[in-house]
């Protein structure tokens, strides 16, 4: 019979709370790019050991945030438009699809749900990039939930609820992604009245417009390459 050890769940809380803390010094440029993060630093500036510090920070690298720059040491990885480009065009293919589903459904309610979502999030005070991350995240989730369709929503899931997004996210201005949130509303009307076809179009054209602006956001961002 197998004995499993208790789990220690403050050191679990410990490095999740380092792990937020982290991404949001680097989403918010606090954290130089060609800073070395060191993990005995970092725990001290924490005041916690060097275990949860550790565990956040090779989470951050799994995530592709982070590389690892020698023995207990870290670099903000550089990111290539080739791998933004993938993302933006995985995004586009699942929520593309989404729209093309639900525009057949043609469900009024669905879509008095989404505008009432959209409301919502649009209408929050948003001021960081985390937050306004935090509200697109939720917009978009609510076009692919409202699909039913468990798979999609897992893949999209897999796509935005990693801290790679938010630190992409965060390279656009604040002023541009107020202007792309104010958006949704009209999105959500070609669904609920366009074809299918014209949903999917619509979706994916509101994807790539933000591709095209990750790209120009990209080209003098210090995280680029």
């Amino acid at each position: 019979m197998t004995t499993f050890k208790k789990i220690k769940t403050p050191r679990i809380r410990l490095a999740d709370e380092a792990y937020a803390q982290i991404l949001e010094a680097i989403a918010n440029g606090e954290i130089d790019p060609d800073r070395k993060i060191v993990q005995e630093k970092l725990a001290a500036e924490l005041d916690i050991s060097r275990t949860p510090v550790r565990e956040a920070l090779l989470r951050l690298e799994q995530e592709g945030i982070l590389e690892i720059a020698g023995r207990g040491g870290f670099y903000i990885r550089k990111v290539s438009h080739e791998e933004v480009r993938f993302i933006y065009e995985t995004r586009a293919a699942i929520e593309g699809y989404s729209a093309r589903l639900l525009s057949e459904a043609a469900n009024t309610r669905t879509f008095q749900q989404i505008d009432a979502i959209i409301s919502f999030e649009e209408g929050r005070d948003l001021e960081t990039a985390a937050e306004l991350y935090d509200a697109n995240r939720k917009i978009h989730r609510a076009f692919v939930e409202r699909t039913q369709n468990r798979y999609l929503l897992d893949m999209f899931d897999q796509m935005w609820n990693r801290g790679f997004s938010l630190h992409m996210f965060s390279l656009i201005p604040s002023a541009d992604l107020q202007l792309s949130l104010g958006e949704h509303h009209a999105l959500c009307d070609v669904l609920r009245n366009g074809t299918p076809a014209e949903s999917e179009a619509a979706m994916r054209a509101h994807i790539h417009t933000g591709l095209d602006l990750q790209l120009a956001c990209m080209k003098d961002a210090p995280s680029a390459s």
